[in-house]
């Protein structure tokens, strides 16, 4: 199987959507040997943040002179920045070998096996990961939790992140309800920590942790606001996943160990693409950020606040129907100089046009334009000093690959649309 070949393949499971359920990714790990059985993980969940959280992990282990694993959802640019051996990506190479190697018994298996692309890529990770004898798995969960594809893992530690409102048509319309899914990648005798915020999601963890009898540990304020270690990443929320992350580090001392140093190292050097991302050029500079639901709003809001103040960067907003985009719009409209909407590349997009009018309905006076196409956004923009592209990791995605800034030979970018479903 070629590597066009293997991204075919990908793209034809996109059909099957989002299916909760562990039977088929249970089923399609012992076609593959149960790779996971040789593996340790820390396995990450939460609405926002927990792809922080895992590259903090990472970074911090890699640090400590471990092999690591690393495995995240959706990418940006290319497939294979989800699945990762001490930051580098899966080669090109060993992904086709090893889609055609799975792809082989799933068309053999009796009975007949249909799993989903995330249950796929998910027994994907595994076999890399353990072929390349990594020390410890960073493994963030792709939606919820309890039925998530990554659920089949026993790990050394469960996090959930923050909790916040999405994804609400697969995982309830309230915070307890969201909570409770998450909730349910904590296993018994496995530490389960959080940094959840909310009274309401915090007493259905801890209720959970407490009918499983393991030791549960909230990051607080209190520990937040004690957190000294220095962090590349911007936003006080960014310190709060540090100071969860620190926690975890912690709390696995005796089966991980890790030294305060390895511990502040890790913490400096950590990198996230996508997230408040910095890029200068020139004179200009261009802030990426992929909030996509309205906590992620929120934050951003306070970073632009502590990070610029008293700026007004130009916004060039796209995001994707199924959030609370008008919502969304209305909160990020006040802090634009000017406003450029585009459409997402994806069937889920929401035009241009009614952003642009979702960005003045509060009465906002701002100049506000929709383009076609992000090229022509970036167009738009070329001579602005202080621009904001934020509200779908899609659409920072899109601008990476045309800023050149992670480039790709292949749109590999269309793997992020489930079929049928949500992607993560």
């Amino acid at each position: 199987m070629t590597f066009a070949d293997a991204l075919a393949y990908l793209h034809s499971l996109r059909q099957f959507g989002f299916k909760p359920g562990l039977d088929v990714p249970r089923r399609l790990a012992a076609l593959a040997g149960n790779p996971q059985a040789s593996l340790r993980f820390l396995h990450v969940a939460g609405t926002n943040g927990k792809g922080s959280v895992c590259a903090m992990l990472e970074s911090v282990h890699r640090a400590a002179g471990r092999r690591t694993g690393l495995y995240t959802s959706p990418h940006l640019v290319r497939f294979g920045e989800r699945i990762q051996v001490d930051r580098r990506p899966i080669p090109d190479a060993d992904l086709a070998r090893l889609v055609g190697w799975l792809h082989a018994r799933v068309a053999t298996a009796v009975p007949a096996l249909e799993p989903t692309f995330f249950e796929f890529t998910t027994v994907l990770a595994l076999l890399w990961f353990a072929e390349q004898r990594v020390d410890v798995v960073l493994w963030e969960t792709g939606l919820g939790g309890r039925w998530d594809a990554t659920n089949i893992v026993d790990p050394l530690a469960s996090v959930v992140t923050d909790i916040g409102r999405d994804h609400m048509q697969v995982l309830g319309n309230d915070l307890a309800s969201i909570a409770a899914e998450k909730a349910g990648i904590f296993k018994p005798g496995v530490p389960a920590l959080t940094a959840t915020r909310d009274p309401e999601a915090l007493g259905v963890l801890g209720f959970k942790a407490r009918e499983l009898d393991v030791p549960f540990v909230v990051v607080g304020e209190a520990a937040v606001a004690q957190f000294r270690f220095a962090l590349p990443l911007l936003g006080a929320h960014q310190r709060r996943n540090a100071a969860l992350a620190a926690a975890v580090v912690r709390t696995l001392r005796a089966v991980l160990p890790v030294t305060d140093e390895q511990l502040e190292r890790g913490l400096a050097t950590v990198s996230w693409p996508g997230r408040l991302q910095v890029l200068r050029r020139g004179t200009r500079t261009l802030l990426l950020d992929g909030a996509h639901n309205r906590d992620g709003i929120r934050a951003l809001r306070e970073a632009l606040a502590t990070e610029f103040p008293g700026q007004r960067p130009t916004l060039v907003i796209g995001m994707l129907a199924d959030k609370e985009w008008k919502a969304m719009a209305a909160e990020l409209a006040p802090l634009a100089g000017r406003i450029v909407t585009v459409p997402v590349s994806s069937a889920r997009t929401v035009p241009a046009e009614e952003l642009r009018l979702a960005c003045l309905a509060g009465g906002i006076a701002r100049p506000a334009r929709a383009v076609g196409s992000v090229a022509e956004a970036l167009r738009a923009v070329a001579a602005d000093p202080f621009v904001l592209a934020t509200g779908s990791l899609y659409l920072v995605g899109e601008l990476l690959e045309q800023l050149e800034e992670t480039p790709a030979g292949t749109d590999e970018r269309a793997l992020n649309e489930w079929g049928g479903g949500l992607p993560p």
